[in-house]
């Protein structure tokens, strides 16, 4: 089935290279580029649900803490079930961004196999620039450095307003970025392309989500799970 998927991913860069012909410009990163926004648009309403809830979540740490601090020593458990219900009250989904990794996963595993065995209908047209052709790694590591540029850019915008960060979370924005960047750096540029593009869609829809979303107020909470009782 795995093998399918590769196929499929083949004709669909074969079939979005047959747009840019049409068009003119005939080019494969160029065909990669309108795949990485036709997945976009698809993965639109999870990627939105995902952004939501990661800047909901920063914005409802100092709430959290809070419950932390009143139940972590003395109920665990009604620790946890106040946290939960503050989620639902405010709407935040926390298993939404793992659930974007597992749905993007067989996407990106598919385009890497695809972009390995790629069978070009025209060579000429299977680089990028100082690229010989997408299945190859970047020589000079400009993408790489790209992909963790925009990865850094756009996990910090999910820490809006000055928001504290723990030590953990503050790791992991510094570590992350380091790591996708390594890892552009091993594998074909046409891969690091797709993630390069996708994550500038993402940051310009996360700077919408962001102006979108209004902040929890602050002040110390009288009721159970962060709430002020009225």
């Amino acid at each position: 089935m795995f093998g399918e998927l590769v196929e499929g991913m083949k004709w669909l860069i074969n079939w979005l290279y047959g747009g840019t012909v049409a068009l003119g410009v005939p080019s494969y990163a160029l065909a990669i580029v309108f795949l990485t926004v036709l997945v976009k648009v698809v993965l639109y309403p999870l990627t939105h649900l995902q952004m939501k809830s990661m800047v909901g979540m920063q914005k409802l740490q100092p709430e959290i803490k809070k419950i932390q601090q009143k139940y972590a020593k003395k109920d665990p458990q009604k620790m946890q079930q106040a946290i939960m219900e503050l989620y639902r009250e405010h709407k935040v989904n926390p298993m939404a961004g793992c659930l974007l990794l597992l749905v993007q996963l067989p996407i990106l595993i598919a385009l890497y196999r695809a972009l390995y065995t790629m069978e070009y209908a025209d060579m000429a047209h299977a680089g990028f620039f100082w690229i010989r052709t997408l299945g190859d790694p970047d020589p000079y590591y400009i993408l790489p450095i790209l992909a963790g540029v925009t990865t850094y850019i756009q996990s910090k915008m999910t820490m809006p307003g000055g928001t504290a960060q723990e030590p953990t979370t503050r790791f992991m924005t510094l570590f992350m970025p380091i790591f996708i960047a390594w890892i552009a750096s091993t594998i074909a540029a046409g891969l690091s392309l797709y993630w390069v593009v996708f994550n500038v869609l993402s940051t310009a829809q996360q700077y919408i989500v962001n102006r979108q979303i209004v902040p929890v107020k602050e002040g110390v909470p009288q009721g159970e799970g962060g709430r002020k009782e009225r």
